[in-house]
């Protein structure tokens, strides 16, 4: 006898079925009823043969609606921890996928578990709360300890190019595990020295620097600077020495720039809320308007300042992206001021903006003299990288800077393998339309809404600006499928996807930011 292991909502009436093949879903409401009674039978023999259903509730209409089903029982098969396709079916938020079961480290996650222990012995530096607990994805998708699906246009702050669980990436670096993890920087190693080379190919740059982060790639460009004018001091004429009294040391930055936290790279970095409280910070920086050449040219100057720091398209700061004639400016300047021009990428860098590195889409006439990157190169694992022009790195001596697990072989050749997947052909032209159809699929969405002011950003590196703040809407399209950010003051929704994201995915984000924000944005 069939047991009333079934789920009856609005919309149709579902019957699960734990078979030799896995779990099986099927609508008998919308079906003849002669396939019905077909149906039933072919459900109560398989239930007979291969055990009872995973669920056990009582065939009842749900005091729920829609696509507000009872979640709780689609979300786990209670006999083999095997995920339902159902979840995938009925969240509203699902894309035409098929569906990602957990691997076996990531089942039976006990999220209330994991958020005690990190609540009791976590620094708490990144205010989780009650946030989810992922355990795994795939692509543009991840998912939840509880089963949810959801789309992440988050990718972990810019840094997932290739999205989630990438077959071909995960290849590599297991392969590389299985040969060589860590050796000291005293030794060459063939994945470093191949790494640096398509670096330095690729761009203005003539020599690489790796580290681990890119606040640590701000720093070293810092200490790069100060040693490039303290060896050109060192080199001037006694005349010159007297009149200069000592080597530029200072440094320039732009208002809502962001470059880090760490000592040095908070000085630079613009929002008072991060700098007040660990001051005093290291001295000589300025603060400049962004876009604005006549301010950047009150604070530069000749014999003091070291090095001008800016993004070419701000991301924290609230996704602004810098003109052309900005950008050449500032070269400009820089030159005048006998100053270096270092150009922070961290997020808007490797593919971000459907160029390869953001200021290229202007040319060479405003290439910089330092460039830090980080965040995708290697999707996810840690690395940064400075890279820089000759003079540079002639100013720098073996013991002048290093890092213990800076280029290790692993991530050397994950960034390897994400470097070339990025310039395979028509990925960047890729980036370049999907960013494009998104600022304008949102702006058509969000067009007449009373706090909606305007969808800006370059490549897949967008921000939709807001009258108010824009946390409530993070927290609403989060609990419907969707996993966004704020940037700037809070009220810019800001949307980074992993760069193979679809036009599919995109509609399905854009339809879930305006659904909600027509709810919560009032």
């Amino acid at each position: 006898m069939l047991q009333n292991h079934a789920f009856l909502s609005s919309d149709c009436l579902l019957f699960f079925v734990h078979s030799s093949v896995g779990c099986c879903c099927y609508d008998l409401k919308r079906e003849s009823k002669r396939v019905k009674e077909e149906r039933e039978k072919e459900i109560t023999r398989a239930t007979m043969q291969n055990g009872k259903c995973c669920f056990s509730f009582s065939l009842k209409r749900s005091a729920l609606s829609g696509n507000s089903v009872n979640n709780n029982a689609l979300r786990f098969c209670r006999r083999q921890n095997h995920r339902h396709p159902p979840t995938r079916t009925l969240r509203r938020t699902s894309i035409a996928s098929s569906s990602v079961p957990p691997p076996e480290c990531a089942r039976n996650v006990n999220a209330e578990e994991v958020q005690r222990n990190e609540n009791e012995c976590v620094l708490n530096t990144y205010g989780r709360a009650k946030s989810r607990v992922i355990t795994h994805g795939k692509g543009v998708l991840c998912f939840d300890s509880e089963g949810n699906e959801y789309l992440d246009f988050t990718a972990g702050i810019a840094v997932n190019c290739l999205g989630h669980a990438d077959e071909k990436l995960a290849k590599v670096i297991a392969e590389q595990a299985k040969t060589l993890l860590h050796t000291s920087n005293l030794y060459h190693t063939e994945p470093q020295a191949s790494l640096a080379k398509k670096l330095v190919e690729t761009s203005f740059a003539e020599r690489a620097f790796f580290c681990n982060s890119g606040t640590e790639a701000n720093e070293a460009c810092v200490k790069f600077a100060r040693k490039y004018h303290y060896e050109k001091f060192r080199k001037m004429s006694r005349s010159d020495q007297e009149f200069y009294k000592k080597p530029a040391t200072e440094t320039v930055s732009f208002k809502n720039g962001f470059h880090g936290r760490t000592m040095g790279a908070l000085a630079l970095t613009w929002k008072e809320q991060y700098r007040k409280p660990f001051e005093p910070l290291m001295p000589g920086n300025a603060f400049a308007t962004y876009g604005d050449l006549k301010s950047a040219a009150k604070v530069i100057k000749r014999g003091k300042t070291a090095v001008v720091f800016v993004e070419p398209a701000q991301g924290e700061g609230g996704i602004f992206p810098a003109d052309a004639e900005f950008l050449k400016g500032l070269r400009k300047l820089c030159d005048e001021n006998d100053c270096l021009l270092a150009y922070d990428e961290v997020q808007c860098g490797l593919g971000r903006t459907g160029y390869l590195w953001a200021h290229q889409k202007i040319g060479k006439e405003c290439e910089p003299d330092l460039l830090s990157a980080a965040k995708p190169l290697a999707n996810g694992l840690p690395i940064g990288c400075v890279l820089m022009k000759q003079k540079v790195a002639d100013a720098m001596q073996p013991g002048d800077h290093g890092s213990t697990f800076a280029g290790g072989p692993l991530v050397c050749r994950a960034a390897l393998h994400v470097f070339d997947r990025v310039q395979e052909p028509g990925f960047l032209d890729n980036v370049k339309t999907n960013g494009e159809y998104l600022k304008d699929t949102l702006a058509e969405g969000l067009k007449g809404h009373p706090m909606f002011k305007e969808v800006r950003g370059t490549g897949l590196l967008v921000g939709v600006q807001f009258t108010d703040m824009a946390a409530p809407l993070v927290k609403a399209c989060g609990e419907n499928g969707l996993l966004v950010i704020t940037a700037g003051k809070g009220d810019v929704l800001r949307l980074v996807p992993p760069l193979v994201v679809t036009k599919e995915q995109i509609d399905k984000a854009v339809e879930i930011i305006c659904e909600q924000a027509l709810k919560v944005m009032v």
